[in-house]
């Protein structure tokens, strides 16, 4: 009996996951912004509900997954090329021994790695 009801929340949990993985970007997308939503109406900021309630119903009449998911690939590179330009600015900060600058330039570069590290989370 126990192994039945341990094999019905392991089959409904990956019936979740199953399903969690399937929704396309257009539905990540008006999910997204329907949380920002929801966290504006609790905190009872008007003028960013009507913007965002103009931005999901743009998504939910005109959002194609292939432009999402060019978009997420520009973002990506983008992403990928501004850690280059963090890396050659740490390197010139190492050759002028400037340990302000290079602290500083350090802390940029692991942003921009912390940011590209979000962006290739995204399941597109």
């Amino acid at each position: 009996m126990k192994c039945r009801i341990a094999l019905a929340l392991t089959l409904i949990s990956l019936t979740g996951v199953a399903a969690q993985a399937a929704t396309s970007p257009c539905q990540d997308k008006a999910q997204s912004i329907q949380r920002e939503i929801d966290y504006a109406k609790q905190h009872n900021n008007s003028h960013r509900i009507s913007g965002l309630q103009t931005a999901l119903k743009e998504v939910q009449d005109h959002c194609d997954n292939s432009t999402v998911l060019a978009d997420h690939q520009k973002k990506l590179a983008h992403q990928r090329e501004k850690i280059a330009e963090r890396k050659d600015e740490l390197a010139e900060a190492h050759r002028k021994g400037d340990t302000k600058k290079i602290a500083k330039r350090e802390q940029k570069l692991a942003e921009a790695e912390s940011e590209l590290k979000a962006l290739e989370a995204q399941d597109y």
